[in-house]
């Protein structure tokens, strides 16, 4: 028996449709240079991964060494773009009033976007003070590493085994797995692609959902099972 006491959500991809809209603003960068890949296509390669990992991914296939600058022209593009076009997910809000858990955020974004996207989406004030972000470390900790999602269940003195995150991303279901926590994948963002769900679950995800509406369902169910 794991009742569960908290939930954590990913941000981008779960909460806010925003992994093809920050697809295409980091796009509008690398074509620059001369990389010719369509957005779903860049978002299913690089989703989950830092800027500097996505950088280095460009590069190979450019064949070609880019300045350093171009990784703040991106995240400046990212920011922009997210905080002003990204919508919510499908039942982000109503989830909410299914849950009688503690939750939380933990996401690799910066804190500024995080906090002004979730703001104008309506969504802020049902999470804070408990929105958390890779860049709350100096320097900061990004998925697939566990530390974003280890600080939340110290925070709020939970077990892990507790404790089930939902995740868009293979980084953010490796950190979950490896923070000992439940995690569910999710395939209901626009970004979903082929084989989405089974590139989760082979991470290690427990299950998988396309509409965050059957997120409760499963909270209950892993009152129930062991994950054996």
């Amino acid at each position: 028996m794991s009742e569960i006491q908290l939930v954590i959500f990913d941000c981008d991809g779960v909460l806010i449709d925003s992994e093809i809209v920050a697809a295409a603003a980091e796009l509008e960068i690398y074509k620059t240079y001369g990389l010719e890949m369509d957005a779903a296509e860049f978002s299913a390669r690089m989703a989950g991964l830092t800027s500097s990992d996505v950088k280095a991914k460009v590069e190979e296939e450019l064949d070609m060494h880019l300045p350093d600058k171009v990784i703040e022209e991106t995240k400046a593009n990212v920011n922009e773009k997210v905080i002003h076009e990204a919508q919510l997910i499908t039942g982000a809000d109503s989830v909410l009033d299914m849950l009688d858990q503690a939750r939380c955020v933990c996401s690799n974004s910066p804190v500024e976007r995080l906090e002004r996207v979730l703001q104008r989406l309506g969504l802020f004030d049902r999470f804070r003070p408990y929105v958390f972000s890779a860049y709350d470390f100096d320097p900061p900790i990004s998925k697939p590493k566990p530390d974003l999602h280890l600080k939340a269940v110290k925070e709020f003195e939970v077990d892990a085994k507790k404790t089930l995150i939902i995740e868009d991303s293979v980084p953010g279901v490796l950190a979950g797995v490896s923070a000992g926590c439940r995690v569910v994948g999710f395939t209901g963002a626009s970004h979903t692609f082929a084989g989405h769900g089974d590139q989760l679950m082979e991470a290690g995800a427990d299950t998988v959902i396309s509409r965050l509406s059957d997120l409760p369902a499963v909270v209950d169910a892993f009152a129930d099972w062991d994950g054996v």
